[in-house]
């Protein structure tokens, strides 16, 4: 059996999708220019916090989180989306993620490059979340 790697499908992803760098995240983010989203488990939020104001929206729930046709759609979570910037931990879910949503349709979305250890490493606020 020939599969192909993650890498492989991440680095194809990267082919086709857009990629801002933390700096240019950062800088959309403090002109209130961006909506992120947030892909990883629930578990990286406890441990690690999240950018402020970031939407969570686990990986494996995005896509139909997303589409106003599934039943699992979160209109009040979504709310007026602006330009979706996706992250996780490295940029490597976040790649296949943004690659997700432009083939269903979304062309104002990007992946952050490096993912939530460059956006922090740019400056980005860090808030803690709270278990429920």
């Amino acid at each position: 059996m020939n599969i192909k790697s993650s890498k492989e499908l991440v680095d194809k992803a990267n082919e086709s999708i857009k990629i801002m760098s933390a700096e240019e995240v950062k800088e959309a983010y403090d002109k209130n220019e961006v909506t992120l989203i947030d892909v990883r488990d629930i578990r990286e939020l406890w441990k690690e916090g999240t950018i402020k104001n970031a939407i969570h929206i686990p990986r494996g729930m995005l896509e139909f989180w997303m589409d106003p046709q599934s039943p699992y759609y979160q209109e009040k979570k979504i709310g007026n989306i602006k330009n979706i910037v996706l992250f996780c931990a490295l940029g490597f879910r976040s790649a296949l993620a943004t690659k997700a949503l432009k083939e269903m349709g979304f062309n104002n979305v990007s992946n952050a490059n490096g993912g939530f250890d460059s956006l922090k490493k740019a400056g980005l606020p860090i808030v803690q979340k709270e278990k429920k």
